[in-house]
């Protein structure tokens, strides 16, 4: 029998890759979480998976039902779109703030997130369906440092944590969006020339065109989505 230690243990590692193969769309948005068959696939006892599964619940990359168990985070087109919406409204307010505010520290600190973002893989090692989670930090920051000029914390605060509520489908972007060709470093950089340069209304559309252009793949997707069913793989 496993030790608790050793029970945590493989409950993490599950939950590692239950979290991969969901970010990296193996599992699909919407799809049922059938324990017999994750038992198989992943080799442990239900008690291990359920573990795992609650975990991620708390991260919002799965759901639970009542009577009915647990499934992968459905690809809301009516979520996405008011949550598109609202980071448009209150982000490119704020940027404009952040450009017009922003100091010298501020631009400095841009322009190091920037460089960090320019130089850490997109893609995790070894699976190109997932971006990787250095790359996700280092957008985060880049994003945050964008705004970060703004004088009023708590609009900044608000703007943040929308894109929090994003951050699930900013992953499903590159596994389900379908455009390999998409020039992520291209929209970066213009965000950051256009704030270094200093123009608020230049800023905003840059950035209204970024998330936009993400938001237009996933509703592509989820279209896609409704016309198959997911296979577990």
């Amino acid at each position: 029998m496993a030790t608790k230690g050793g029970k945590q243990t493989l409950s993490d590692d599950v939950r590692a890759r239950l979290r991969a193969d969901i970010l990296s769309g193996r599992l699909l948005p919407g799809y049922r979480l059938k324990f017999p068959l994750l038992s198989t696939r992943y080799d442990v006892s239900v008690s291990v998976l359920r573990e795992a599964l609650v975990r991620l619940a708390e991260q919002g990359l799965v759901q639970s039902e009542p009577h009915q168990g647990f499934v992968v985070t459905p690809l809301s087109k009516e979520t996405l779109g008011e949550l598109t919406d609202a980071r448009i409204e209150l982000e490119t307010l704020v940027l404009r703030r952040s450009v017009v505010e922003g100091d010298l520290a501020w631009e400095s600190s841009l322009v190091a997130a920037h460089h960090t973002l320019e130089r850490t893989p997109y893609t995790a090692q070894g699976d190109a369906d997932r971006i990787d989670d250095c790359w996700s930090e280092a957008h985060a920051d880049f994003h945050k440092a964008l705004l970060n000029g703004c004088a009023n914390r708590r609009l900044l605060q608000m703007a943040l944590g929308l894109r929090d509520e994003a951050e699930l489908y900013r992953r499903w972007s590159q596994p389900l969006g379908d455009e390999p060709s998409r020039d992520l470093a291209g929209e970066h950089r213009a965000l950051l020339d256009a704030a270094l340069a200093r123009d608020p209304e230049a800023s905003a559309q840059a950035l209204c065109t970024h998330v936009r252009h993400t938001t237009e793949l996933l509703l592509s997707a989820a279209d896609r989505l409704d016309r198959q069913t997911a296979p577990l793989g």
